[in-house]
């Protein structure tokens, strides 16, 4: 009988854009399937991939990954491999295509690429819709994170 994997385990490997938690406030998520060369699956799982400079359009109701930087495989033949910063298609369904067209058209709102990475075989990538921060922005949750962490170690301490 075959072992099931467990679900809550992290899906490896994970490209993270963690820049984008910091410039943006991000208001709603979404997965999307990547449609992807071979090279680039490989790539991908080799954790050769750079999305902090990328963010996603839409064109032609359609939805685009844009300025990813998804890096040559080196043991791939050299008439098989890919374009490291060509646009790729996102998978998703109309009519979430269609909401967060909605939210893009309102002034201010864009969409950031936060994560890549498998689930169940297939690649995936999380995209939000962000919104930017300002710099004031910026100093309160520097603020709040050093609070909550002077809270957790003074929590510590005292359970000693």
């Amino acid at each position: 009988m075959a072992k099931h994997k467990d679900e809550s385990s992290p899906q490896t490997p994970r490209a993270t854009n963690r820049k984008a938690w910091h410039e943006y406030q991000i208001l709603e998520k979404l997965e999307c399937g990547l449609e992807l060369t071979g090279s680039e699956v490989k790539s991908i799982r080799a954790g050769n991939v750079r999305i902090e400079e990328a963010y996603a359009k839409i064109r032609g109701g359609e939805l685009y990954l844009v300025g990813a930087n998804i890096a040559q495989y080196p043991q791939a033949l050299p008439n098989t491999q890919h374009e490291p910063t060509r646009e790729r298609k996102l998978l998703a369904h109309r009519r979430q295509i269609l909401q967060i067209e909605a939210h893009v058209k309102q002034k201010g709102k864009t969409l950031i690429p936060l994560a890549i990475y498998f689930k169940g075989g297939h690649a995936k990538c999380e995209i939000g819709v962000a919104v930017g921060k300002k710099q004031y922005d910026k100093r309160q949750d520097a603020k709040k994170r050093d609070h909550q962490r002077e809270m957790t170690r003074e929590m510590r301490r005292r359970n000693r």
